[in-house]
């Protein structure tokens, strides 16, 4: 007898069928401060107690890593664990829970339940001394006082360890953790104080200079002490040839390029006060902000954000070695405070934002990078500033400035579409369109598509295998790491099977784009600067500018037609026809297969080394 097909009252009689098949759902974070194999262990320890005289555990979901605060759908094994309840075929009849201090938040029971409630799995905890009844007003009480409890308790752990870290920072002027200040490494500064991390190992740290990176530190607050400015110094290290810090240390920094010194990174240093030898502790926090305000259920995120230098938390004395002195640090801070903008003091009125009708269009045909707008005498231009450094450390003969006037640009490209639909053009447009797709868009996809669904027939085939071994009398705890690791890899390879929705345009389906565009190029000409600048964007142009040659080359070519997918909340309406998303680049664009349009600049435009508009 299957226990989902009928509720269970508390105190009731009823008897319950043997051999109910739970799933157990359990939790543990870094912020619980326990080994996770230990934690699993006493939180099935307390599930099977519950439910050893009813029936076994077939499988088991237990999030390692991710805190109670996040709500289910964001856990990947709870979030599997919700996926499956839509299973009528999940292998399972109830879950429980071994501690539901770890498992629910605030008010994520309320949240939860009832959609376990919706496909009839009945949900076991040890506090109300087995199933759940959705009806027992006692029930829904004793769970929400529990969410309330685990809210209370996390926000109390959060007051105590900020608290003692302030005190540690302030009075002992302990080293806390984190990367060390460029300048400096982490040493040794013996056993741990609490004799029971010292057991187990455990030492404190202090930072002591680095012999490569400290003198570069010096010299930096020298430098700029003296009067010399954040860019001059900048250029002066990377014409030495000193790494900046990401390059110094690329292992903790991949997601920066390192080719030179920034003036944010000498900013940073300069700004930083353990360089006088204090440690400073709180200089940033963890916010917790909605991910979505109209839907509050989604949860937090979190947000690292400054703190006002107010409340940072010094050491009253000096506990690592200084690389400046107390004085150059506060002449170094107050002439960078001169540098600043008064907050009270009187404001230029903002300006009008111009027009620029190209704007996000066009890129440097020597760096590549995106070109800015920039409003010179009266008229819209595009510049690409490249700091000497960049150029020095990439080997990149790059004038400083590089400067182009759009309305030299314009009326070329106007002309060109408006040439481009013309009805004896339009056939030559369809097929350069049609052939200007990527050739292997189709196969990488159909290739993928095809590997996940290997992917996921081969986890079927070993949950399948699973169960015949757990029947067969393998450890269930055994089978249940198995079984674990098999559902996260399915739904992992099912969600990016769902995220992979593109393909090649067809030629009708580009001849019905081409038919929408040509009436927007009719109207382009006497278009409105606004509106024409988001007419090229969705007709999908590229322009790159090239200043040895005088020239501006447009090009596109359309990428494969994009799809929409799963909504993440659910299918809202699971009737409608799939519907095709606007392409990037449109059938505005008729370059032949392989060739690029080339618009000549007349007057030619000005290319000028120092940033002024030579017009």
């Amino acid at each position: 007898m299957n226990l989902t097909h009928h509720t269970t009252k508390t105190g009731s009689n009823e008897r319950f069928p043997k051999l109910i098949r739970f799933a157990f759902c359990g939790r543990v974070s870094t912020e619980d401060q326990q080994d996770p194999e230990s934690s699993r262990a006493w939180q099935l320890a307390r599930a099977h107690a519950l439910i050893d005289p009813h029936g076994e555990i077939v499988t088991e979901y237990f999030d390692i890593g991710h805190s109670r605060s996040i709500p289910w759908k964001r856990r990947p094994q709870a979030a599997l664990l919700l996926a499956a309840l839509r299973d009528p075929d999940r292998g399972f009849d109830a879950v429980v829970i071994g501690e539901p201090h770890r498992a629910f938040y605030g008010n994520q029971y309320s949240l939860v339940h009832p959609v376990f409630e919706h496909y009839g799995v009945v949900l076991w905890v040890p506090e109300v001394g087995g199933p759940i009844d959705p009806a027992s007003e006692a029930h829904d009480l004793i769970m929400s006082v529990f969410g309330g409890m685990s809210k209370g308790e996390r926000n109390r752990i959060k007051i105590r360890v900020r608290t003692s870290m302030a005190a540690q920072a302030k009075t002992e002027g302990r080293y806390l953790g984190g990367r060390p200040p460029y300048g400096y490494r982490i040493a040794d500064a013996g056993p741990h104080p609490n004799p029971a991390k010292a057991a187990d190992g455990k030492r404190l740290h202090v930072l002591e200079p680095d012999p490569v990176t400290s003198p570069v530190v010096v010299r930096i607050f020298r430098e700029y002490a003296a009067g010399k400015g954040l860019y001059a110094i900048a250029e002066g290290l990377t014409g030495n040839g000193i790494p900046s810090p990401s390059a110094h240390d690329p292992v903790r920094n991949p997601h920066r390029t390192g080719i030179a010194w920034s003036k944010a990174a000498l900013r940073a240093i300069l700004t930083n006060p353990r360089y006088t030898g204090r440690q400073v502790w709180n200089r940033q926090r963890k916010d917790e902000v909605l991910l979505d305000v109209e839907d509050v259920a989604l949860g937090y995120e979190t947000r690292m954000r400054w703190n006002d230098p107010d409340v940072w938390i010094y050491s009253t004395a000096v506990v690592h070695q200084a690389l400046v002195d107390d004085e150059t640090f506060a002449q170094v801070q107050a002439r960078l405070a001169a540098k600043k903008l008064d907050p009270g003091g009187p404001r230029e009125p903002k300006r009008t934002r111009h027009p620029y009708q190209l704007r996000g269009r066009m890129r440097c045909g020597i760096c590549r990078r995106r070109m800015q707008g920039s409003w010179n005498n009266g008229k819209a231009h595009y510049r690409c500033v490249y700091p000497d450094q960049y150029a020095l450390a990439n080997h990149v003969e790059h004038p400083r400035s590089v400067y182009v006037r759009e309305e030299f640009i314009v009326p070329h490209l106007d002309r060109w579409l408006a040439r481009a639909f013309t009805p004896p053009q339009l056939p030559a447009t369809i097929a350069a369109l049609t052939a200007a797709q990527d050739d292997d868009t189709d196969i990488s996809l159909d290739t993928d598509r095809a590997q996940a669904r290997r992917t996921i027939t081969d986890c079927d085939a070993k949950l399948e295998r699973y169960r015949l071994a757990l029947e067969a009398g393998t450890d269930p705890t055994l089978v249940a790491r198995w079984t674990a690791k098999a559902n996260t890899e399915r739904a992992a390879v099912q969600a990016r099977l769902r995220t992979t929705g593109r393909r090649r345009m067809t030629e009708q389906e580009i001849s019905g784009i081409v038919a929408a565009a040509g009436d927007i190029v009719a109207v382009l000409a006497e278009a409105d600067p606004s509106d024409k600048a988001e007419i090229y964007t969705q007709l999908g142009l590229e322009l790159t500018y090239e200043p040895g040659g005088n020239r501006v080359i447009a090009e596109a070519k359309p990428p494969a037609i994009m799809y929409e997918g799963e909504c993440p909340r659910g299918d809202l309406n699971p009737h409608a026809p799939q519907r095709a998303l606007a392409p990037q680049a449109s059938a505005s664009t008729i370059p032949p297969p392989g060739r690029v349009v080339v618009l000549g600049c007349s007057p030619a435009p000005e290319v000028t080394l120092h940033g002024r508009d030579g017009d």
